[in-house]
């Protein structure tokens, strides 16, 4: 089973404070899944979100 992380986990995770992630869930500008009515993520997908970014904002 893939690893589902909290959002105050993915915050400490991210170093990015609550406020900013929630308005990039909310944004759809990360991936998440909610679950009853808290948020998850699964730490592949955030992996794969991160090396994304900084492959678009660095050309790499």
């Amino acid at each position: 089973m893939e690893e589902l992380i909290t959002l105050e986990e993915l915050s400490r995770y991210l170093k990015i404070s609550k406020p900013t992630l929630y308005k990039l869930v909310e944004r759809g500008k990360i991936p998440a899944l909610k679950i009853a009515s808290q948020w998850r993520f699964k730490k592949e997908d955030i992996n794969r979100w991160v090396e994304k970014q900084r492959k678009t904002r660095f050309g790499g």
